[in-house]
């Protein structure tokens, strides 16, 4: 009967420290909010406890705590690392959300903590915050159209789309029209645009990667809220 306890015990103990369902991640010293673990959850779930990810809580939590959606921000997690915290792309993309160096030096984040998932998710949602105060986008436009502009600049940065929507202003096109906007980022890989004066950012020949990750983020996303409601 002792033996049966014992082995019992052990093997909850192995369990527990497996599917690590009090583990923490440590918080950037940049934010204290993130610092309250009485507010935040970030504990890893086991399978089977979550709608999207085992990254749920986490992804949830701080992306509520910075005023965006938890479902787009686990969506551009999956495009960009299928949730997996320790890649490095050819690039020096970081992380859940493939977080470029430099944008971690945006808010004073040591470069060595960018692939921490907590650390990783916070810098992805100030991001976006900043993508979107500095487009200026107006409240008339669709949510689509916002999304879609907000996450290419996310992708291909927003000197590209600011440049796209420079020369549909320029030529008597709607600058907040997601499809004019598209169409003018292809545009850009032509001399005859790329070399306007209202083009900051010079030639962009990626708009065909942009263009695919706008759509599959936007498709993945409307996935998201149909399994994860709120």
């Amino acid at each position: 009967m002792l033996k049966k306890t014992v082995l019992t015990f052990a093997f909850l103990t192995i369990l527990t420290t497996f599917y690590g369902f009090n583990a923490q991640f440590s918080a950037p010293a940049t934010n204290s909010a993130l610092n309250d673990e009485t507010v935040m959850d970030y504990s890893l779930l086991p399978e089977g406890s979550y709608l999207i990810s085992a990254y749920d809580n986490l992804i949830r939590n701080i992306s509520e705590q910075e005023g965006h959606d938890w479902r787009l921000m686990s969506a551009i997690a999956y495009h960009e690392s299928r949730f997996t915290p320790d890649i490095t792309s050819r690039s020096g993309a970081r992380g859940l959300m493939q977080i470029m160096p430099s944008v971690a030096r945006q808010f004073d984040v040591p470069v060595t903590e960018v692939s921490n998932p907590e650390t990783n998710v916070w810098l992805a949602n100030k991001l976006l915050s900043k993508i979107m105060s500095t487009l200026r986008l107006p409240e008339g436009i669709s949510e689509k159209d916002r999304m879609s502009i907000v996450l290419a600049s996310y992708n291909s940065g927003i000197g590209h789309v600011s440049d796209a929507r420079r020369l549909a202003k320029l030529n008597g096109e709607n600058p907040n029209s997601w499809e004019v906007v598209a169409r003018y980022l292809s545009l850009k890989a032509d001399p005859a645009y790329y070399e306007s004066e209202v083009v900051k950012c010079g030639r962009f020949t990626g708009s065909r990667q942009t263009l695919a990750y706008v759509n599959d983020v936007i498709g993945r996303y409307d996935r998201y809220c149909r399994v994860a409601g709120r």
